[in-house]
């Protein structure tokens, strides 16, 4: 698997599922962070984090540019995760409301994803699964999440979707 999707609900397992794939793969890990530290809460979740992770791992924190990112660290015999798409997502529809950001650094993440070297696992947030939002900002970030996961998904190898801790291997 070079290219991997895990998608699943809030605390769902996502994460520990990647985490389990890059120590079983005996390669360096590099953890990229799409997460911004903006509040205590938030602070606490990333500690809480690093915390867990073998200290030997090296975590990258970038909340944009995500394709620049995965070119600079991606590489043979390395395993990268990113964690997570939907807040990079996030992060992008916040910088501008036109999506110019969003779309740039969409289609930088789409371009790249057939050249990284090594393995690439992206974990998600499913949110497609419930009524459509009433706002629109909301609606919106919807709409790009579908489709991200969606042009994700058929770019990469293999995609599960996580539940209660269980994955459920959707393509691979």
């Amino acid at each position: 698997m070079a290219i991997g999707l895990i998608l699943g609900g809030a605390r769902s397992g996502k994460t520990a599922l990647a985490e389990q794939w890059a120590k079983q793969s005996g390669w360096p890990v590099v953890m990229i962070a799409t997460a911004r530290n903006e509040d205590a809460e938030m602070a606490q979740r990333i500690a809480r984090h690093r915390a867990l992770r073998p200290a030997h791992w090296q975590t990258v924190e970038e909340p944009v540019q995500l394709a620049a990112v995965l070119q600079q660290h991606a590489a043979a015999e390395r395993f990268v995760v990113v964690d997570c798409l939907t807040l990079w997502l996030s992060n992008l529809l916040m910088l501008d409301e036109q999506g110019v950001a969003l779309a740039r650094e969409q289609q930088a993440l789409l371009r790249v994803l057939a050249e990284l070297p090594g393995q690439v696992v992206m974990v998600s947030n499913e949110s497609g699964l419930g009524v459509v939002p009433m706002g629109a900002l909301t609606r919106r970030y919807v709409d790009a999440a579908g489709a991200l996961h969606q042009a994700v998904a058929a770019r990469a190898e293999r995609v599960v979707l996580t539940v209660a801790g269980l994955p459920l291997v959707l393509k691979g």
